[in-house]
């Protein structure tokens, strides 16, 4: 060692640690520096970019697009139509409007019908009993057409009576239809009921009614109004005249009840079926 070391101001600084920067008031050693802050164009840009959707919004977005699609092609389509009435003739436009009203009128027609079918069945006390009596109903009414049921009414009966045997099927056929143009609802010609598809033939001096011989005096019992069935048979030239050329007497007479009993099986049709089914 030599003096220099030796000496005293310098064995002190050798003894002193080595020197550290001086740090700021206050600075926390072990706290590092903040990042640098951002503008709020870039936390934008952040906030925006990469998207991130939620399935809640993916479904209405795909909603609203379908929803746009079809209103862009309604309003397309109103336009083509409303065009092509522009471009169209005014006798076309005249038929259309008469088509229109047409159709408003027969919808009109249609909805007056419902809404009385509907106020009937409301002021009925009991909508199934009333529906079940109009169906017996017209299932009576049927039934005296087709003669399957009884029916008795005010009426007429009219008598003929043939000695000679000149009364033949086509006259009492006249009388028949005479009486049914009349207004005759019921006709029963010597225990024969009358129907739609009853047809009379000559059987030597008888009378055959649907296969049914018959013999005089041929009597009629007539259901309807008497006031007009019996001056449908007087008339001049008519059924009582012709018949009392041929030398027959014929009687008429009314009445306020007269009873038509005989009956008709009921027999369905070989090829007519109901256009409803």
């Amino acid at each position: 060692m030599n003096d220099r070391d030796q000496a005293p101001e310098n064995r002190l600084r050798k003894e002193l640690p080595a020197e550290v920067p001086a740090q700021a008031p206050g600075a926390d050693p072990d706290h590092e520096a903040p990042a640098p802050s951002l503008t709020g164009r870039q936390r934008l840009a952040q906030g925006l970019w990469p998207p991130r959707f939620t399935r809640a919004q993916l479904v209405v977005a795909v909603l609203l697009f379908g929803l746009g699609f079809g209103l862009a092609i309604q309003v397309a389509s109103n336009s083509d139509s409303d065009n092509a009435l522009r471009g169209a003739r005014q006798e076309d436009l005249v038929r259309i409007l008469d088509e229109l009203d047409d159709r408003t009128q027969r919808l009109e027609d249609e909805k007056q019908g419902l809404e009385k079918q509907r106020q009937e069945l409301e002021n009925s006390s009991d909508q199934a009993e009333e529906a079940r009596k109009q169906t017996e109903e017209k299932e009576r009414q049927l039934g005296i057409l087709a003669g399957t049921v009884a029916a008795q009414g005010p009426g007429i009966t009219m008598t003929i009576e043939d000695t000679k045997g000149t009364v033949r099927a086509d006259m009492l056929l006249d009388a028949i239809q005479e009486l049914r143009a009349a207004g005759a609802e019921a006709i029963e010609v010597n225990g024969v009921r009358v129907v739609a598809g009853t047809y009379l033939t000559d059987s030597g001096k008888s009378v055959d009614v649907d296969g049914n011989k018959i013999n005089t005096p041929f009597r009629f019992q007539v259901i309807g109004k008497p006031q007009d069935l019996e001056p449908a048979l007087n008339i001049p030239g008519g059924v009582v005249q012709t018949l009392e050329k041929e030398q027959a007497t014929v009687s008429v007479e009314r009445s306020d009840k007269i009873v038509v009993d005989a009956l008709r099986a009921a027999k369905l049709p070989d090829y007519a079926r109901s256009s409803s089914q």
